[in-house]
């Protein structure tokens, strides 16, 4: 299981702010993170599980470690 941060969340979304980044991880469609560190204040997600919702919820960005177009 490879695990990600919230900067790694904007930059699987293509390259959006943290801000941005944060609105779409509290959506109730984005999977839940699998834990929390530095006092709970930092969620961490199965970098898989975030995948599998960028090819549902945005097909047209590849997500991962890919170059964005």
């Amino acid at each position: 299981m490879r695990l990600v941060a919230l900067s790694d969340v904007a930059d699987m979304l293509g390259g959006v702010s943290r801000t941005r980044a944060t609105e779409i991880t509290n959506r109730s469609t984005f999977p839940d993170p699998i834990d929390t560190v530095a006092s709970g204040k930092v969620r961490v997600w199965d970098r898989a599980d975030v995948e599998a919702w960028i090819k549902r919820y945005r097909p047209n960005q590849r997500g991962g470690d890919e170059e964005q177009p």
